[in-house]
């Protein structure tokens, strides 16, 4: 006798203090706004708390873009519907190794990507953390892949590198391409191997904040599987 069991699959990078996650900007700031200590004088003996200040840039972590990233007027991230980020049908796909860094699409042909989350495992997390991370030669979606992609609608596209888009293009081509489609984008993911060729339901819903069109998500699979 079988039964299906679902695998829990974590694919977010942890935010720590100080972190570089962009190039250039700045890391988290991590530290108390009532210690345990302070909360002393405020409970009962034995009893304490601690509540946290976190201050950082959207861009921190793994994070979604949104339409009000790119685009004056677009949808914030309080305005694009939360099924657009949980419960969607997964479609992982590998990109070769030795492959350009420019991902065309033809590493998309066979798969169904339409009202999917679109995951693109490139390998390149295995650099998160370290100066490598940020290099010019990232993995990153050509303008040609992007075309490609918005006429199939996808529900949203992930990548596992620094950028989606080729960092020295400052026209952005897939931010631009997806984000105006209204195809959210998660980048800085990691662990993609685990997904990539299987059957899964992905989830990386953002905080709903009025006025902002990115913020970071704790991206997880369900994948399928039998035992």
């Amino acid at each position: 006798m079988t039964s299906s069991k679902r695998e829990l699959v974590d694919l977010s990078h942890v935010v720590r203090e100080g972190m570089t996650t962009y190039p250039g900007l700045p890391g988290p700031v991590i530290e108390d706004h009532m210690s345990r200590a302070d909360s002393r004088d405020r409970y009962s003996p034995g009893t304490e708390f601690q509540i946290g200040r976190i201050t950082l840039v959207a861009n921190t972590g793994t994070y979604a873009d949104v339409p009000f990233h790119r685009f004056d007027g677009g949808a914030d991230l309080s305005e694009v519907p939360l099924s657009r980020f949980v419960d969607l049908e997964g479609a992982a796909v590998t990109v070769p190794a030795g492959s350009p860094s420019g991902i065309g699409p033809e590493v998309f042909e066979g798969l169904e990507v339409t009202d999917r989350a679109v995951l693109v495992h490139t390998g390149w997390d295995r650099h998160w953390a370290t100066p490598s991370y940020g290099d010019a030669d990232h993995p990153f979606l050509t303008a040609a892949a992007v075309e490609w992609l918005v006429a199939r609608r996808p529900a949203l596209v992930g990548i596992d590198s620094v950028n989606i888009d080729d960092m020295a293009d400052l026209e952005r081509p897939a931010h631009t391409g997806l984000l105006a489609a209204g195809i959210p984008v998660v980048e800085h993911m990691t662990g993609l191997e685990q997904v990539a060729g299987r059957r899964f339901r992905f989830h990386a819903a953002p905080i709903p904040v009025a006025g902002m069109g990115t913020f970071p998500v704790r991206a997880y699979a369900l994948v399928d599987g039998q035992g």
